[in-house]
């Protein structure tokens, strides 16, 4: 009985250090097994953020019958080029703002568009150079206008926004900023490209025949104007567009058109969208057209496709001609244009090239 009540002792006592063993380790195990199952020691699931490009290089009577393959592919190679340069930066994490005037100083530097080393000349036979960027997270601005010795009137415009308290300067006063912050002046015969001349010869002849437009002296829509343009949604959901031309061939010395004016050929707001206009610019300042993009989609509730479309309908409505490039806040690109060709690329989603001249 004695020897029975011993060994119960015992059972009990072992049990006992059993299950103390037992709890000791339990937690122990349990915390090791939520460590290894932690999320810390998952693969992260980073959700890609999007970016988005979009670019014209001007819209009007372009025709595919009359353009040479090799002059097809060159205009083809500009735009490529400002994609490029455009989208390096937004996939480097870089702002938009960069992003589009990167992507239009490409566009200024190349004279197959009116912008820059491209731009037509006035009936004075000069060259006068409008150019505007925009911030669509802070609705900063900057324009400059009636320049004739800046290289790149793009990055004069950032200038204006970034370094001067103002929207807009033009003529002497912004060639003096432009000097005073170091911006590359050059020569006016830097600007001069033999078939832009040619362009205002021929405008000059047929006002001499009865007016442009003549059987014999039929003048494009591309020969008298034209824009370049970029439009960027950024890594951190910022909106940025830049827009630079080189105007309206044969306008009097002095015409601003509707590049530099803020809201009608240029406008960004985060909350909606960013735009870049192209055309006949009297008409698209009346409409407020970069403006008014926004404000449907803002007030009306539409989505940037319909928006852009009815702004340039409107556009049209006055008798203007041309078209825009749009980018919302989704990354979500419209490319709208009324004429039977515009100059344009934009990005897709996948990070493929898409360039388009014809309708």
């Amino acid at each position: 009985m004695k020897l029975f009540r011993i060994l119960n002792c015992f059972f009990v006592i072992a049990l006992f250090n059993a299950g103390a063993s037992a709890l000791a380790l339990g937690p122990a195990r349990s915390l090791t097994a939520v460590a290894e199952k932690g999320p810390e020691n998952q693969p992260t699931m980073k959700t890609k953020k999007k970016i988005g490009l979009a670019i014209h290089g001007g819209a009007g009577t372009i025709e595919r019958s009359k353009m040479t393959p090799e002059k097809e592919r060159e205009y083809r190679a500009g735009l490529e080029r400002a994609l490029t340069a455009g989208y390096e930066i937004l996939k480097r994490g870089g702002s938009s703002l960069d992003a589009t005037e990167v992507a239009v100083r490409a566009l200024e530097d190349d004279p197959h568009f009116n912008a820059g080393r491209g731009s037509v000349f006035t009936s004075a036979g000069t060259n006068e150079m409008d150019a505007s960027i925009m911030d669509g997270k802070t609705l900063k601005a900057g324009a400059v206008a009636s320049l004739k010795h800046v290289k790149n009137p793009i990055g004069l415009a950032r200038l204006v926004m970034e370094k001067s308290p103002h929207v807009m300067l033009d003529c002497a006063g912004a060639e003096a900023f432009a000097k005073e912050n170091g911006i590359e002046l050059v020569d006016e015969k830097y600007f001069f490209t033999q078939e832009r001349w040619d362009a205002l010869q021929k405008i000059k002849e047929a006002e001499k025949h009865g007016g442009v437009g003549g059987k014999n002296f039929f003048i494009s829509e591309d020969d008298l104007h034209g824009t370049v343009g970029a439009v960027a949604l950024d890594k951190d959901g910022n909106l940025a567009t830049a827009t630079s031309t080189g105007g309206m061939a044969n306008k009097l010395p002095g015409r601003i058109g509707d590049t530099p004016v803020i809201g009608a050929g240029t406008y960004a707001n985060n909350q909606t969208c960013a735009v870049s206009c192209t055309g006949d610019g009297e008409y698209f300042i009346r409409a407020g057209a970069a403006h008014e993009v926004s404000a449907l989609m803002q007030y009306r509730g539409m989505k940037l496709q319909e928006a852009a479309q009815m702004a340039l309908d409107a556009v049209k409505k006055l008798g203007g001609s041309g078209g825009l490039i749009a980018i919302d806040k989704n990354g979500e690109v419209a490319l709208p244009f009324n004429t039977n060709g515009m100059y344009r690329g934009y990005v897709d989603p996948n990070g493929k090239f898409v360039v388009e001249i014809y309708r």
